[in-house]
């Protein structure tokens, strides 16, 4: 059996009110033929996971309708009833840095809703081509922009559960695809070629140090099939802020995983 709720008892209120548990159960889904609960965390391979369990819940066919997943991120959200008597339950984590440094590379570098959000919340405050990395970290921070959107808002808002059957790393995602098929059944269809998330069509740049480059400039060497390797958005003084404001994050995936595989282990707090 799963778990605990992870934030039933958090606030003392009527658990429809609770806004963590409520957020965190939104993004619960259910495999429906196994009754198992997968925990959706956006930039987390959630794209291929979503398309996955629409086709296991039998609502898509194939690719030629893929689109769908988009509208129906709450279509196989988790009852309590769901939550509470389900014999199996998983979950993907990813670095927080090289999260953060996805988000930026792909939503903000190519001027999707996300960043025309912040050009709102922040009263029209930057100019959208000069923006930096480091810029974006610090409206994150100072300017209380965290929660203000899911794919950058930390991934534990997103557990409904203290613990689960099983914890999966990203950055070793194909283990997990043998495991579900054996466990629940469950099987992984990539859907990277449908998106165009993934980074085996660029040229990954490996080396220079690019928090200070302009939104524009990044953009033009996307244009020309260059993308910036994640790690190479930090300097020192961005890869301990970022760590600062994502200490719980990093301290979840410590926990369940090989902290080695995150970007920069040093800055999990003892």
């Amino acid at each position: 059996m799963t778990g605990l709720l992870r934030y039933a008892r958090q606030e003392d209120v009527t658990l429809s009110t609770n806004k963590a548990h409520t957020h965190a159960a939104h993004y619960a889904q259910v495999h429906y033929k196994s009754g198992a609960i997968y925990s959706f965390i956006p930039k987390n391979a959630c794209s291929t996971l979503r398309y996955s369990m629409a086709r296991a819940n039998n609502c898509l066919a194939g690719p030629e309708d893929w689109t769908w997943i988009h509208l129906n991120n709450g279509t196989f959200s988790a009852t309590l009833p769901d939550l509470v008597r389900a014999p199996f339950s998983f979950v993907v984590l990813r670095c927080p840095h090289a999260r953060l440094a996805s988000v930026f590379l792909d939503k903000i570098v190519d001027k999707t809703p996300e960043l025309w959000q912040l050009y709102r919340l922040t009263r029209d405050g930057f100019d959208p081509d000069e923006l930096t990395f480091r810029d974006f970290v610090t409206l994150l921070d100072e300017d209380n922009l965290l929660l203000a959107n899911i794919h950058w808002r930390p991934q534990v808002d997103f557990l409904v559960f203290e613990t689960y059957s099983r914890v999966f790393a990203l950055e070793n995602f194909r283990d997990a695809i043998p495991t579900l098929r054996e466990d629940i059944g469950f099987e992984v269809h990539d859907a990277r070629a449908l998106t165009g998330h993934g980074t085996d069509r660029v040229a990954l740049l490996r080396t220079g140090n690019f928090s200070d480059m302009p939104l524009a400039e990044l953009a033009a060497q996307k244009r020309a099939g260059k993308l910036q390797a994640h790690a190479q958005l930090f300097d020192d003084a961005l890869s301990a802020r970022v760590a600062g404001l994502y200490q719980a994050d990093m301290a979840f995936y410590a926990a369940h995983l090989d902290a080695q595989m995150l970007t920069f282990p040093e800055f999990i707090e003892t």
